[in-house]
């Protein structure tokens, strides 16, 4: 799965320069106390974060995302005071914890603020063309066929919001209706060309047709096809000339991909599934990504700018193909580090390490979750087919930041093993817990595995994934400790998809960006060093067994991959600015571009510098690696909550 969300980590010093000098000393006492940064240059860095809120909950991603009256009770829950919240991830984990302990760079460290607004965080996907997506083009296409005529402006208003709720439970099989009528007032026949229309357009799977009912006009609103017909938009109304998915870009702010085709599905009352794309995005960002949607006009698309916040779509065309996940090249980043207090000296040096050797690939924080049972253990547990503890890692209480509601269900849970009472402790119900609960209600406490089968195969696999990256973290941690930033004999390489061995004499004609590391599974190659032989340790230490890493449910057979060591980015470019005003943006984004916005004219000589950086990476790479190469600095929200309560102290 392409990961490049990025949870947001404020590495904070006091905002006034003049106080740095005094502050400094008294801080970094405390700090040395509390906790320290293991880097290169032995420097501990002084870091504090304020707890944003979207990382306070268990990352667990939901295939599907809440309904509404859902997502506004999350949204009205009180997470508390950053003291208590840190106080809380006192439990969570450090990067030590999940074998993220090497930096491969010399430079010292320094502190910045990542992410004080989330706009100071863009990102750009790279198509496989190796094309950067921009929204730059709100206009839409025009058909080559004149005949078909899309939907008019008034479509979206001809109905009323009781009709379009009828319609839809009737859309969705919700009540036991098998028609919806909807009186012509006006009764014309451009009205009801119009009724006719909307129904069709907005309503995918259901045809209409006109009856005389009393003396009044009726337009009958029915199936066309039973349920096949929601998953099949009408065929008979899209020309044969336009292609079948119309692709545009997406640009979003501080919202996750999949939240986003939600709520576009919603408003275009169809379901999410006929969407497609190739990677998925962070939510605390500013993001412009492709997608593409089946039989959906770019007028309907380009009508829902006037009405959604904080997304943009445009750039539309039409074409014969969905997309797919990884079909992409990577990602292109724009990221602001405010209140930065590394000299210029330092900042060169650390922007020129990351340009010339890059970072260690390491599988950052939000792969392994946020709360006291990191996703790895339950990976684990999988992995030894032992369902009892999967589901007792699920559904235990823990320490850590949760909702109040998720604390309620866990105490339920661990007072009477029922599933059915523990769900009514649950107001929220696609959540992890809520589908295992369900599942157990379905199948039973003996059928477990049937029960956990109910949860959405992607959220399943996240676990196993998580194992193999929490395996593949200590494994790069240590070969870099044993060997250092060279290619050695028995180290592996790819030759197209095979992975070869390195061997004696060939040493000298690769480096150490020449090379990757296996993640465990029952199809790779292991290498001839003492490395191999640290994987099988590690195996064996958690019962597994390296040479069958077949699982008897086919799905939770870990198939293997090779992972490149080290990343070096590309397209680096960076640039330090002053500023006075936190709040104001320090770049201009394309949809500021398309509205004219002009970029503010920032001082010379400001109260405060920052970094702006641009870098490019592949797929499947973490930028907060990138980025906690150039700070030196635990990317962890433990780490970062703890110095936030020595400094609020």
């Amino acid at each position: 799965m392409e990961t490049v969300e990025m949870n947001s980590v404020s590495l904070k010093r006091p905002r006034s320069e003049d106080d740095v000098a005094n502050a400094d000393e008294i801080k970094r006492q405390k700090i040395l106390e509390k906790s320290k940064t293991g880097n290169d240059s032995g420097q501990s860095i002084e870091t504090v974060t304020e707890p944003p809120e979207d990382m306070k909950n268990e990352i667990i991603p939901n295939e599907e995302s809440e309904e509404q009256e859902e997502e506004e009770l999350e949204d009205s829950d009180e997470d508390g005071d950053p003291e208590s919240f840190a106080d809380m991830m006192k439990h969570g984990l450090t990067e030590s914890d999940v074998g993220i302990t090497k930096f491969v760079s010399s430079h010292k460290g320094f502190s910045g603020i990542l992410k004080e607004r989330y706009s100071d965080f863009v990102v750009h996907e790279i198509g496989k063309d190796g094309r950067v997506s921009h929204l730059d083009d709100f206009s839409v296409p025009v058909d080559d066929e004149v005949n078909f005529e899309d939907p008019s402006e008034e479509t979206f208003t001809v109905l009323s919001d009781e009709d379009k709720q009828r319609l839809e439970e009737l859309q969705l099989f919700k009540n036991k209706e098998t028609s919806v009528a909807i009186e012509v007032i006006e009764d014309t026949k451009e009205k009801r060309t119009v009724i006719h229309q909307a129904v069709k357009s907005l309503f995918p799977g259901l045809e209409t047709k006109t009856e005389d009912r009393d003396g009044k006009k009726y337009i009958i609103a029915y199936h066309a096809a039973g349920k096949k017909a929601l998953a099949n938009p009408r065929k008979h109304s899209w020309p044969k000339s336009r292609g079948s998915y119309c692709h545009f870009v997406l640009y979003k702010e501080n919202k996750d991909t999949m939240d986003a085709i939600n709520v576009l599905s919603k408003f275009l009352r169809v379901k999410p599934n006929i969407f497609s794309y190739m990677g998925t995005k962070d939510k605390r960002a500013i993001t412009v990504q492709e997608i593409a949607v089946l039989r959906i006009t770019a007028q309907r698309l380009a009508h829902l700018n006037k009405c959604l916040m904080n997304f943009k779509l445009g750039n539309f065309s039409y074409k014969n193909h969905p997309l797919k996940l990884g079909e992409l090249q990577g990602n292109h980043f724009t990221v602001v580090l405010r209140n930065i207090t590394g000299t210029d000296d330092q900042i060169e040096q650390a922007m020129h390490s990351l340009r010339e050797i890059g970072f260690i690939n390491y599988y950052g924080m939000q792969r392994f979750g946020t709360t006291a049972v990191p996703t790895y253990q339950i990976g684990r547990a999988i992995l030894q087919n032992n369902w009892n503890e999967v589901m007792d890692l699920i559904l235990k209480p823990r320490p850590g930041a949760e909702k109040g509601y998720l604390v309620k269900c866990r105490e339920e849970w661990a007072k009477t093993k029922d599933p059915a009472a523990a769900l009514k402790k649950l107001p929220v119900k696609r959540c992890v817990e809520g589908q295992l609960l369900r599942g157990l209600l379905k199948y039973g406490m003996k059928n477990i595995i049937s029960a956990f089968g109910i949860i959405p195969r992607n959220n399943r696999l996240m676990y196993i994934h998580s194992y193999q990256s929490y395996v593949w973290n200590n494994m790069v941690s240590k070969r870099i400790e044993e060997y250092g930033l060279r290619a050695v004999p028995g180290d592996l390489i790819l030759k197209g998809a095979t992975a070869v061995h390195i061997e004696e004499g060939d040493v000298d004609n690769y480096t150490i960006h020449d090379v990757v590391m296996p993640l465990p599974g029952f199809d790779v190659i292991y290498p001839k060093h003492k490395i191999g032989e640290a994987y099988k340790e590690m195996l064996v230490a958690d019962n597994l067994d390296i040479n069958n890493m077949r699982h008897k449910i086919r799905d939770y057979s870990l198939s293997g991959a090779y992972r490149k060591i080290i990343i070096r980015p590309q397209n680096v470019s960076w640039e330090v600015v002053a500023y006075d005003d936190p709040k104001i943006p320090l770049f201009t984004t394309d949809l500021d571009k398309l509205e004219g916005k002009p970029l503010p004219v920032l001082p010379t000589d400001g109260k405060f510098r920052a970094l702006k950086m641009e870098f490019s990476l592949p797929p499947s790479t973490y930028a907060t690696m990138a980025i906690r190469e150039v700070l030196k600095m635990d990317t962890s929200i433990k780490n970062q909550t703890q110095l936030n309560t020595t400094w609020l102290r």
